[in-house]
């Protein structure tokens, strides 16, 4: 089977191993392709992004490597978009991916995966302990920064479930959801399978939840898998649980970048 990882991060960002680290268990693991996507500058936020100074070294150290393992595998330089800051040039990146880390209410970028505790703390200040309108907030912002932004893929597009805070079998719920997803799949048709949340201990099951899953080719929305991984350990993390979760829910492909190209895979 053929694997993409395109959603990974190294110490540019928030990653705890260096860029080369994660090429080398890219190689070990197998990948015919692998990308490098680190957080975005976010001016509102700056303890997990790329320093504004670090993007020529970002960029150097990124085809120092390809130069050095380009034989061996497949390698792209990405960046993940933050939909509601600033992206540099965008001509400067093979791919960029999209999606939203914040809820934006009160003037403030409240973050959705911070802590339990912050997003509790938000929940209470800012929504009045509802749920449904913080919800309502952070799939309005999701929506608006894929039709405004055009990434060529999604991300965690459920991240706002990472502390188990909300009942995701609750109608109104997912009547908000799916809503959400559909217009989103308009403007953006490939949204990552992401397995992070799992490989941090906060969730059993990869974004998104089963019932969006479901609803994504009807939709008519393509996966590709992301480890989102922070660390070397967990590259490509989980893909053979997505592939059967894929399976059985009769998706027979994924899509992989490969020389440059989104292209579908049979699973």
């Amino acid at each position: 089977m053929h694997h993409t990882d395109l959603h990974t991060h190294t110490t540019f960002s928030d990653g705890r191993s260096t860029m080369e680290e994660m090429v080398l268990s890219a190689i070990k693991k197998g990948l015919t392709s692998y990308g490098i996507a680190d957080h975005c500058y976010t001016p509102y936020d700056l303890d997990y992004c790329i320093q504004k100074d670090q993007f020529p070294a970002y960029k150097a150290e990124f085809q120092r490597l390809k130069a050095l393992y380009g034989d061996r595998i497949d390698l792209y330089l990405g960046i993940e978009w933050d939909g509601f800051c600033e992206l540099p040039d965008r001509s400067d990146y093979d791919y960029v991916l999209g999606d939203c880390h914040y809820v934006k209410k009160d003037g403030l970028y409240l973050t959705v995966d911070g802590s339990p505790e912050e997003q509790k703390q938000h929940l209470m200040e800012h929504f009045g302990g509802d749920l449904l309108a913080y919800a309502r907030c952070y799939f309005d912002g999701y929506v608006s920064c894929a039709e405004a932004n055009h990434p060529d893929f999604l991300g965690h597009f459920d991240l706002l479930t990472k502390f188990g805070l909300f009942d995701e079998t609750d109608p109104k719920y997912r009547s908000l959801a799916l809503e959400a997803l559909e217009a989103s799949l308009k403007a953006v048709p490939i949204l990552e399978m992401n397995t992070g949340a799992i490989s941090r201990g906060y969730k059993a099951l990869p974004y998104p939840a089963d019932f969006l899953l479901k609803a994504v080719p009807e939709f008519g929305g393509k996966f590709i898998l992301s480890s989102d991984s922070h660390h070397a350990d967990n590259v490509a993390y989980k893909f053979d649980l997505c592939r059967d979760l894929l399976l059985a829910a009769g998706i027979k492909s994924t899509v992989i970048y490969e020389k440059g190209r989104f292209e579908e895979a049979a699973l």
